[in-house]
């Protein structure tokens, strides 16, 4: 069965939404904590499976012995960009927390996707990504065994991305010392 928004004349016609008007909503308890905001158009966010926050923990686990001064982890926290304000899974910022304690980070050094029932729009978040200058995004996908690499974020998206399978080994380009052994996060 098609719904409305599989039409593409009614995709032309859906109002967007700023983040400004999506800010002044939320303070006015209008959107709950279950969506998020992609392109102008608010998206309900998945519930998480146990496989999903294994491997996220595993991954910010390992992570999080890696990152130099200078940078903090953050764990499902809005990044405001032009059109969307996402909610990755786990993010790198630049500077301190303190930085951030009136406004949320424009942009990050390093995003972690875990991808279950998103795939598809996880990978579309690589466009949101790049153009706010998120230098490297990883889209891992647990059940499929793999994680792409984007690098060398530019207006039109990422110029590079690398795809690693089961038992590759898949080395941060920003943060060379963590590497993470795919056999092992997807045992």
């Amino acid at each position: 069965m098609m719904t409305v928004l599989d039409s593409p004349e009614s995709r032309e016609t859906v109002y967007p939404l700023s983040v400004e008007f999506y800010h002044e909503a939320g303070k006015l308890g209008l959107f709950g904590e279950d969506v998020e905001l992609l392109e102008g158009v608010l998206f309900k966010k998945m519930t998480k499976s146990p496989l999903h926050e294994t491997i996220a923990r595993r991954l910010l686990r390992l992570l999080s012995s890696y990152i130099p001064k200078g940078y903090f982890l953050t764990k499902e926290s809005p990044i405001t960009c032009a059109h969307s304000e996402p909610e990755p899974d786990i993010a790198v910022i630049a500077g301190e927390e303190e930085d951030f304690t009136h406004r949320h980070p424009t942009t990050a050094e390093l995003i972690i996707e875990v991808a279950i029932n998103t795939q598809q729009r996880d990978r579309s978040k690589a466009g949101i990504y790049a153009e706010a200058g998120v230098k490297e995004y990883w889209l891992v996908e647990p059940e499929g065994k793999s994680v792409t690499l984007f690098t060398r974020p530019s207006a039109g998206g990422y110029e590079t991305n690398a795809v690693f399978t089961s038992t590759d080994l898949v080395t941060s380009t920003l943060f060379p010392k963590f590497s993470v052994n795919l056999a092992e996060l997807f045992a």
